[in-house]
């Protein structure tokens, strides 16, 4: 590799020129000091620019890295705070759907206090799942005392009726399966009929005497004149009446009192047949009659 090397003639200048300053300075300090006053001036201004731009330049990238690192630490601070709010929702979830429960069972136990003695609360388990049937399957059976023909009800009313048992399950045919056929009184008129189901997932009342004065708005309880239920409870409010001229009876549309959509607990009625209820609009009661 070449060695660059000053030459010998220009060191020596260079060392004379420095030398030659000192003395002027020593020798002529004031009109030295004037002589530097006037250099500064456009000196500085030509130094000075570059270093303001080199200043500014280093302290906006040093700005600019502390505010990356301000926003790193608020990125992963909001991101705790994101999961933090997902598990408080997760927790509040299932608070919310303790708390359903419990009101649901408190409700189906102060009901059962105040009605008949035989009564077996079960929960629903499933669903039909073919187009055959409107049903469900209950997590009690033949072992906890369930039979075919028992009465299925809520705190609201009717349910259906238990269609098929074993040890441990039982399906209940819901009052608005067509198969199903629930003997009704429409509480104003006292006239009676037979409740059945629709394919229409509703229910309809049929031989209403032609002479009735039903109107919608009616309520209609069941009659317990057919075993499975005592008198007096709801089954649903007539919506719509269906008179034909020169029919024998006529019939009314019937929305159920109980949604049997969203059905997760019920009781089963395993009462002696003929038992009167006396109930209100939205609570019932049992007694005898």
């Amino acid at each position: 590799m070449a060695t660059l090397r000053v030459p010998y003639n220009a060191r020596r200048l260079a060392l004379g020129g420095f030398a030659l300053l000192l003395l002027v300075l020593f020798l002529f300090p004031a009109q030295s000091q004037s002589v530097l006053q006037y250099l500064d001036g456009p000196v500085g201004q030509v130094v000075r620019i570059p270093l303001e731009v080199v200043v500014s330049i280093d302290e906006g990238i040093s700005g600019v890295w502390h505010r990356y690192i301000a926003l790193q630490g608020i990125q992963e601070e909001n991101e705790q705070l994101r999961q933090d709010i997902e598990w408080l929702k997760g927790q509040n979830n299932q608070l919310r759907e303790a708390a359903a429960a419990t009101e649901r069972l408190t409700a189906l136990l102060h009901f059962k206090e105040q009605a008949l003695p035989t009564l077996v609360a079960a929960q629903v388990i499933g669903r039909d799942a073919t187009s055959w049937y409107r049903s469900v399957i209950l997590n009690k059976g033949e072992s906890d005392g369930i039979k075919p023909d028992m009465g299925v009800i809520t705190p609201a009313g009717v349910v259906g009726r238990i269609v098929k048992t074993n040890s441990a399950t039982s399906v209940v045919l819901l009052v608005t399966d067509p198969n199903n056929a629930i003997a009704g009184l429409i509480q104003r008129t006292r006239d009676e009929g037979i409740v059945e189901g629709t394919q229409q997932g509703l229910a309809k009342l049929k031989y209403i005497p032609m002479l009735s004065s039903v109107r919608s708005g009616d309520r209609v309880v069941t009659s317990g004149l057919v075993g499975g239920f005592p008198r007096g409870l709801a089954l649903g409010t007539i919506s719509r009446i269906d008179k034909e001229e020169g029919a024998l009876f006529q019939s009314a549309e019937l929305t159920p009192e109980v949604d049997v959509s969203r059905l997760e607990e019920v009781l089963v009625i395993q009462a002696p047949y003929g038992v009167s209820v006396q109930g209100d609009d939205k609570n019932v009661s049992m007694g005898k009659p």
